[in-house]
């Protein structure tokens, strides 16, 4: 078609092939993106996995609401997302009488996208107080984290404030007064935009970024309430009218046990402004409609919220959910980033024929395709577990799964943006298309909530050596595999045996302080070893159930590629991921019947 193409355009005349219509005629050779798209549509795995997670009675309730936000995704969310890209906040100091008021301007398209989070959704109430989207009870938190999978895949900036929203009202909740979780609460999970209290959390100072017990803001108690001293380096959604922070007390012992959890209002009671002044909104790499800023705190008036010596204990107590947030947000990108090279490659020609059909992009996508399913899985999974306070073993399993998919899907998701780049070529690194942006916006993801270092860290030294959770994740994934049908013996014996060496390569590591520089390499096995499981036993019994066993050669890939990547392969041993990439990259379903063939091969 291409050679055609040359021979017919060579007989145009000169003067004719820089027209309009020469030049529209060439322009129809670039391949489209997702733009139009309903992002919700297009997603057959997140629709084929959300039943194993998710009860029958709130998945068709959700269903209509989830079609919705993703024809907004593709549709005038992605408008939106855009032009607040190119249109920043703006930190006005003073108003035109010459008086102080720090106030960030916000774009109107960006105002709206806000409409569409938290008025039309409520993603960031849904879990925390009932009757959101009509649904009678609280939501599962698991809900929530689709929403977000689904709304970051076109925004990922305001994803932060809406999930701060949710967790500093719950710190409230928690650790509160009476007079202060009704003074903040209910505000906070508004809908009605006129009433909505916006929250933000000022964490990190200039003296310690990962380390937060060298935290320096002072507090001073002064009658009911604490005046607070310093500077904040660090301040998302700066703009926020509640603030979450912390803050070492007077005369508190050093490092984090001196430290006491805050609430601060950027209003006073009064009407005034509080004292603190917004010094600096920061100009980032990525995530630029949300506004993130330096503060510096001159007597700003906050209230104590819980024990004075617990507060970093108490603020670590909602991490959990902000680092599952970021697996929600890395796994939504991963998977508009796959659908961008899919859509890239399969819609544009080169060496006479479609870029998708060129083996060595198709193993190509499936390295892009393999990342963006175990962060689904992990999700779902992850998801489900925060749902019961009351689950010891639940609660066990989410405290190690979530610094070991912070840290891993987090930055998978750096890969993946790159390669989906790359995948488009020339025209993924120009701003009018949509790669830049995501590739800015993922690097993101390993900054927030702990470096790809702390949450290693977190996970081996701590989760595992600390309190042994690892040893309840263990059970659940063996519970899971052994009730899988349909999966062949040989295989589960090498999903069994691959399971039995990443947990006990972790023990090793977490069984001495030495051993801290193998951390990341540990928290990366025990990813591998529980996606691998969940897609496995996902695939399995979606093969059995509607026919389509993709997962369970996702999850061979998985086993060869990720968790024993270092082992040494011929290429007659890796014969058979030609006729796997080939099923995997078609949309029709895949029996189960071919998948267990491909599996014993």
């Amino acid at each position: 078609m291409n050679y055609q193409a040359r021979n017919i355009s060579a007989t145009v005349p000169p003067e004719q092939q820089a027209g309009r219509q020469a030049t529209a005629q060439r322009s129809t050779k670039l391949a489209p993106d997702c733009a139009g798209l309903n992002f919700f549509a297009i997603d057959t795995n997140v629709k084929s996995v959300m039943p194993h997670y998710i009860d029958d009675a709130l998945l068709a309730h959700i269903l209509p609401h989830l079609d919705s936000l993703g024809e907004l995704c593709g549709g005038r969310l992605l408008e939106l997302a855009d032009t607040s890209e190119r249109n920043p906040p703006v930190l006005r100091q003073r108003d035109r009488f010459g008086r102080d008021d720090e106030v960030v301007e916000y774009h109107p398209a960006y105002q709206e996208m806000e409409e569409i989070a938290y008025s039309r959704y409520g993603i960031h109430a849904m879990s925390y107080r009932p009757g959101v989207l009509d649904w009678p009870a609280t939501l599962p938190p698991i809900v929530k984290f689709v929403f977000q999978y689904l709304f970051s895949q076109t925004e990922f900036g305001l994803m932060c404030p809406v999930n701060i929203a949710g967790s500093s009202s719950e710190l409230i909740r928690r650790y509160g007064n009476d007079e202060l979780r009704a003074r903040f609460v209910g505000p906070m999970l508004s809908q009605d935009m006129g009433e909505l209290n916006r929250a933000a959390q000022f964490m990190t100072e200039k003296a310690g970024g990962s380390d937060v017990g060298a935290a320096e803001l002072v507090a001073v108690r002064d009658g009911d309430h604490w005046r607070l001293w310093g500077e904040k380096w660090f301040c998302s959604n700066v703009s926020g009218e509640v603030v979450v922070l912390l803050a070492r007390p007077e005369g508190a012992v050093a490092g984090g046990k001196g430290l006491g959890l805050f609430v601060m209002p950027r209003t006073l009671e009064d009407g005034t402004r509080n004292s603190y002044r917004v010094v600096r909104i920061k100009d980032k790499l990525g995530s630029k409609s949300m506004a993130s800023g330096e503060v510096r705190l001159e007597g700003a008036v906050a209230y104590q919220l819980g024990d004075l010596d617990r507060g970093l204990k108490q603020m670590l107590g909602m991490v959990n959910s902000s680092r599952v947030s970021h697996l929600a947000r890395a796994a939504g990108m991963m998977r508009r980033c796959l659908n961008e090279a899919l859509v890239a490659t399969r819609n544009r020609n080169a060496f006479g024929k479609a870029v998708i059909d060129h083996p060595l992009m198709r193993r190509q996508l499936l390295k892009l395709m393999v990342p963006t399913e175990q962060a689904l899985s992990a999700l779902m999974y992850t998801g489900m577990m925060s749902a019961n306070e009351a689950d010891y073993a639940a609660q066990k399993i989410l405290r190690i799964m979530t610094p070991v998919c912070k840290y891993r899907a987090c930055r998978d998701n750096v890969t993946v943006a790159t390669g989906s780049m790359e995948a488009r070529g020339g025209n993924g690194y120009i701003e009018d298309w949509p790669n830049a942006k995501l590739i800015r916006d993922a690097h993101l993801g390993v900054l927030w909530d702990g470096t790809s270092n702390i949450n290693a860290l977190d996970a081996i030294h701590r989760s595992m050596r600390k309190e042994q959770a690892h040893v309840d994740l263990r059970k659940d994934l063996d519970k899971r595999l052994a009730a899988a049908e349909g999966i062949p013996g040989q295989f589960r014996t090498r999903l069994e045996h691959s399971v039995a060496q990443a947990f006990s390569f972790a023990d090793e590591v977490a069984s001495a302080p030495e051993n801290e520089r193998f951390c990341r390499i540990a928290a990366g096995m025990l990813y591998h070893a529980a996606t691998m499981v969940l897609m496995a036993a996902e695939g399995a019994r979606l093969g059995v159930a509607d026919g389509d066993a993709r997962r369970l050669l996702l999850a061979r890939f998985v086993l060869e590629h990720r968790l024993q990547r270092n082992v040494s392969a011929s290429i007659a041993s890796m014969k058979w991921e030609e006729e796997a990439i080939d099923l995997l990259l078609d949309d029709a379903p895949i029996s189960l019947e071919k998948a267990t063939m491909l599996l014993r091969a």
